[in-house]
């Protein structure tokens, strides 16, 4: 649904202007009116799925095209054509786009993993699947067939998520073709005949950063992509009663440092059982015997010294991640200090796992987990029990209203939250989301329990030519979640800001946006205020190229003190060739030293990535992360951290891959390395061989470890799992 190119803003304005633009827009009717459904060709000869177009069927088939963009500008013709044909069976939906391209060799396509290929051109199915304007299956596809997926809802979108299609693809003289085949069984959908689905057909084209649908967007409504479908009617398909079986085969050895050398275990071997069920074609119940919940890959290093909160590492362990997307919450934003009711990343080891997702009639969705985990050896309780439980009720429009509960508890202790949450569509310009939160906590049986609450109100209002948005969060600093993240308590927060569009008539220049925002806080321990107001500019160019400069005016209170935290940014990337992408992120100004007596320093911060695709098939990508401190009082610099990632890929083709992983971490003095093999036919059925090591610069010497200009292995391990996708 959305890419690189749908970039995230923090905007605010005076309350009044709030008020005066609530009051406006409510007195305006925003009826946007409907386009005549698609009906979809009805066949019982089904295309073969090789990326031709050549089949009988798509002759037949209903045709739709007139893309309009809405990247760079909204309403304006795409500069090449594309074409949609629709067509299905009982069992599946069958999707074929023809996207014509003037100049062929300069589309931008690659082999290449699975949910890789937002760099590349690319067409979507955006589906709604139960025309409730609540949630989208969002189904890219690159020219060479390579997929993407994803699910969006709350206005957020998970690529986590990876669902059972097929698909191919071919570029040709005339531009490319795809063809797509979604099972229903791999979508949810209502038992009503005929059945409903939304839709709308996208395509983005990286050279000329430019992106299109059908039906086009409404310059008034921006963005929303869950309000704006057209309607596709289907008759007689078949409704599933899904079962779905993952046995997987797991071994790992491990190899740990004993006095300067490298000890090995015996190596564990270990079966699991992960199953699906459909207890009706919409509410689906998953549950885990012994699971597997190791990654494929580690998490990419990020600075960790130094920091207010702790890092926040996203979910990719394949049992949390289908329905995740119904975790999301009212009334939040990014940059929020209540980023997530549900972060599933803090139940570590569980010994098994169950959950609950779907629909309840038309308008109701309940998503519920229980996880029985494992707690470290060093505490006094063996496991931990996580029960989560979400319940939304749709409403009009993309409108809902709904609640959370999620507890952690132990035999000595607990954590347990429970609020409401929901949004409400003001006007079709206009959205309101909200949250309360209530948690309870008690550390052990010798603690008294604690109670806080967290409450949150955020005002979005988005057109071709303005965004305005306004936000408002209290937290208690006895306010604690467990099982979500949250980077401060204590606090009073408005947010207010406004960004403006401007789209020059140039062939350089596709879009400019300053942006004005800012933010003040109360901190609640202190009595001290912060501040933080900034103003940017951000400028949209050809091949997907964004810049972005700006300056920040802030304050932060920390230990009960307050400091300034002035600094300057720049931000930038751009699909340079067809081969060679760069980002940069620069900042620049002053920072806190986070101890129990702090002091102030100023330092720089980079992020920096190159992606260089030399061959077709193998993709070279080096990344750069460093921050350093040097203290105000004598400009000495105590923090000089920087991580080195090389990350080198050889795809094979879109099944199989090798791939070898570089870290260096010069703070740390440590080197990590990774090599996997990894063969993905569908999700669920895949072959994964990996091998990792981990250096660090010490030596062994007279009974100790000391510092050395070489490295030594200190760890090592090997892995191999295989699973199977089972389904009827």
């Amino acid at each position: 649904m959305k890419n690189n190119l749908m970039l995230k803003v923090n905007i605010n304005i005076h309350p009044l202007i709030f008020i005066l633009t609530i009051f406006l827009f409510c007195l305006a009717s925003w009826a946007q009116e409907k386009l005549p459904p698609i009906r979809p060709y009805k066949t019982d000869t089904p295309p073969v799925i090789d990326g031709k177009l050549d089949e009988t069927v798509w002759q037949k088939a209903p045709q739709v095209s007139g893309f309009k963009t809405w990247v760079p500008d909204y309403g304006k013709d795409m500069t090449e054509k594309t074409e949609v044909y629709c067509a299905y069976d009982r069992e599946n939906f069958y999707v074929a786009f023809r996207s014509f391209d003037s100049e062929p060799d300069k589309i931008k396509s690659s082999v290449t993993s699975r949910d890789n290929i937002n760099p590349d051109d690319w067409v979507c199915v955006n589906l709604d699947s139960f025309n409730d304007q609540q949630s989208l299956y969002t189904i890219y596809c690159n020219p060479m067939g390579v997929q993407g997926d994803a699910k969006a809802e709350g206005n957020q979108e998970d690529f986590n998520v990876d669902i059972v299609w097929y698909s191919e693809g071919e570029i040709n003289q005339q531009g490319y073709t795809v063809e797509m085949r979604i099972p229903f069984k791999s979508i949810r959908f209502s038992r009503n005949e005929p059945v409903e689905m939304g839709v709308i057909f996208e395509r983005k084209i990286s050279r000329l950063t430019e992106l299109g649908t059908y039906p086009p967007l409404d310059p008034e409504q921006g963005p929303n992509f869950f309000t704006q479908t057209v309607t596709l009617l289907f008759e007689d398909i078949k409704h599933y009663t899904l079962f779905e079986a993952i046995p997987a085969a797991t071994f790992s050895q491990r190899s740990e440092l004993e006095e300067g050398r490298l000890k090995s275990d015996k190596g564990v071997g270990d079966l699991s059982l992960t199953a699906k069920y459909g207890i009706t074609s919409r509410l689906i119940f998953d549950g885990t015997i012994n699971p597997d919940f190791s990654q494929v890959e580690a998490d990419a290093g990020q600075v960790d010294f130094n920091l207010r909160y702790a890092l926040f590492f996203p979910e990719k362990r394949p049992f949390f991640l289908e329905g995740l997307e119904k975790f999301h919450f009212g009334g939040n934003h990014s940059g929020d200090p209540l980023q997530a009711v549900v972060h599933t990343r803090t139940i570590v080891e569980p010994l098994l796992g169950a959950k609950l997702t779907g629909k309840i009639g038309a308008k109701n969705t309940v998503a519920t987990i229980y996880a029985m985990d494992k707690l470290p050896d060093d505490d006094p309780v063996d496991y931990a029990h996580v029960g989560i439980f979400r319940y939304k009720r749709t409403l009009d429009n993309d409108s809902f209203i709904g609640g959370f509960y999620t507890g952690r508890e132990r035999e000595n202790g607990h954590n347990r939250v429970f609020g409401l949450d929901g949004q409400m569509r003001i006007n079709k310009s206009s959205i309101l989301g909200y949250h309360g939160f209530l948690s309870s906590s008690k550390q052990d049986t010798h603690s008294s329990q604690e109670d806080g609450h967290a409450l949150g109100l955020h005002y979005f209002y988005t057109t071709r030519n303005w965004i305005i948005m306004l936000g408002l969060q209290d937290l208690a600093e006895d306010f604690h979640t467990e099982t979500g993240y949250v980077t401060r308590t204590g606090i009073t927060r408005f947010r207010s800001g406004i960004m403006r569009m401007f789209y020059p008539q140039s062939g350089i220049i596709k879009r400019f946006e300053p942006l004005i925002h800012s933010s003040q806080i109360y901190d609640k321990p202190s009595g001290l205020y912060e501040t933080n107001n900034a103003l940017d500019m951000r400028f949209l160019l050809p091949r997907s190229t964004m810049i972005l400069f700006g300056y920040r005016y802030s304050t932060e209170v920390w230990q009960k003190e307050r400091f300034s935290t002035n600094r300057a940014r720049f931000i930038g990337s751009s699909q340079i060739t067809n081969k060679l992408h760069i980002s940069l992120n620069y900042f620049y100004g002053n920072k806190i030293r986070y101890v129990e007596n702090p002091y102030q320093g100023k330092g720089n911060d980079v992020i920096a990535s190159l992606t260089f695709l030399p061959l077709g098939k193998l993709h070279l990508e080096l990344s750069l992360l460093y921050s350093d401190f040097t203290r105000k009082s004598d400009s000495k610099k105590e923090i000089d951290y920087t991580i080195i990632r090389s990350k080198n890929t050889f795809q094979v083709n879109k099944y199989l891959f090798f791939r070898a992983i570089v870290e260096y971490n010069s703070f740390r003095k440590q080197m990590i390395t990774d090599f996997l093999a990894s063969f993905t036919y569908i999700p669920g059925t895949v072959i994964h061989i990996g091998y990792g090591s981990l250096y660090e610069k010490i030596r062994w010497e007279e009974g100790d470890y000391r510092p050395s200009d070489n490295f030594l292995e200190t760890r090592r391990g090997f892995f191999f799992k295989a699973s199977y996708l089972w389904r009827l």
